[in-house]
């Protein structure tokens, strides 16, 4: 008997186009390789870096107006809501106190009696006080006496103490208002850097801008080079900090921010990306980080914004569209091409091997020729004779050439 067998489905997967089966796996690398390159400084400016095991921790008590200021929100308005009702609390009890142990609170009805504090009959009442004397509010209802030197001293202590907390509470909250973090909001930074030619030399490029119209005083730009390194001794260095520079000699690391700026970093001998090409750049691990900093405008508090690039967003061969535009009797930015690029015809070695095949295009004749006998073989007799042959006929030709002038010459005196 025939037994009827179940053979499997055949599911076709439709046959994508070459060009898209080439470029999905690289860019799904890509993808990849980003998530997993680790950011020593996020997007956003902040610092990837949390402190652990610090055992020293009175340093921070030391400067406790800094650790405050330092502090976030919630727990800064804690502390602050926390320490008023703190010294409110206890100077009330130090006047109730005072009242119980002169007798004050037994004769509350009595009208021949002297008290510390004037209808003061019970700790709330006391503690109401606490608040008037040391927020200077005085209602006049309740009014210290001369005849208690103790409530007098206990008055002064209050009044000095709550100035300095005071003083404390309200410049620390100033300050951690006044901070000019949110201002670092409003500078940009592109989400990419690129790398193209720029006057005939390789460049790396990033752009950055102000979106208000106060500006940044003395704005300054910075970038730093992070990436491990391993010295000759064999000594492993984790995020190692090279200095970029981009344009520390000639002043252009210092920007009149009006309006966005492209940063420039010519790639020379002294660059750390002077052998890093196309291909190294796109398997290498690094980051760079970039720094701006400036006095604020309108406060003159000095503000500083950060972002950084890692490798997968260097572009190698592309540079940023123009966003400035002349109008009618203004300049406009387009901010919405602030972040666009395109590409360009750019080499893919590195600056070294640009820099060795353009030597390599602009040697002399004479040497060219002379290493071209050499890679031919010929003996260094036939090369010397050619080479004064070569000299000898240029003798000659220079000679003819002079004596022809002499003739011209005579022959128009004789004209003349």
């Amino acid at each position: 008997m025939e037994q009827d067998v179940e053979s499997p489905a055949i599911i076709k997967q439709p046959k994508l186009p070459k060009q898209a089966r080439e470029y999905l796996p690289k860019q799904l690398a890509e993808m990849d390789r980003a998530k997993r390159i680790q950011r020593y400084v996020q997007k956003d400016g902040k610092c990837n870096v949390h402190h652990g095991n610090v055992r020293e921790t009175y340093r921070y008590l030391t400067d406790i107006f800094t650790t405050l200021v330092d502090l976030k929100w919630r727990f800064n308005l804690f502390i602050f809501v926390l320490v008023y009702t703190v010294t409110w609390l206890f100077f009330g009890f130090m006047w109730w106190l005072i009242a119980y142990l002169r007798g004050d609170l037994d004769h509350l009805a009595d009208n021949q009696w002297t008290p510390c504090v004037n209808n003061l009959n019970g700790f709330v009442s006391a503690f109401l006080f606490s608040i008037e004397t040391e927020t200077t509010i005085g209602y006049g209802y309740r009014v210290i006496t001369d005849k208690c030197p103790e409530g007098i001293l206990l008055l002064l202590i209050q009044s000095v103490l709550g100035s300095i907390v005071n003083a404390f509470m309200v410049g620390c909250m100033f300050v951690k208002i006044s901070q000019p973090k949110k201002r670092a909001e409003t500078l940009v930074f592109s989400t990419n850097a690129v790398i193209s030619m720029r006057d005939g030399r390789l460049c790396l490029m990033f752009r950055v801008g102000d979106l208000r119209n106060s500006h940044i005083v003395e704005a300054s730009i910075r970038a730093k080079l992070i990436k491990s390194k391993q010295t000759k001794e064999g000594e492993f260095i984790p995020l190692n900090q090279t200095d970029i520079n981009v344009g520390y000699n000639t002043g252009d690391d210092r920007l009149f921010l009006v309006s966005p700026l492209i940063i420039c970093h010519e790639i020379d001998q002294n660059s750390p990306f002077w052998e890093i090409s196309q291909a190294h750049l796109a398997k290498d691990e690094i980051e760079i980080v970039v720094i701006l900093e400036g006095m604020v405008e309108a406060t003159g508090m000095t503000c500083q914004a950060r972002s950084s690039y890692v490798s997968s967003e260097i572009k190698w061969g592309y540079r940023f569209t123009p966003v400035l535009t002349l109008e009618d009797g203004f300049y406009e930015v387009d901010y919405n091409s602030f972040h666009d690029i395109y590409e360009t015809n750019t080499p893919a070695c590195s600056a070294k091997e640009l820099a060795d095949m353009t030597s390599r295009t602009r040697l002399p004749l004479t040497w060219s020729l002379a290493s071209k006998l050499s890679q031919q073989g010929l003996p260094e007799s036939e090369q010397e004779g050619q080479e004064t042959k070569t000299s000898l006929d240029n003798q000659a030709k220079s000679q003819q050439t002079e004596r022809n002038g002499d003739i011209a010459n005579v022959e128009s005196e004789s004209k003349v």
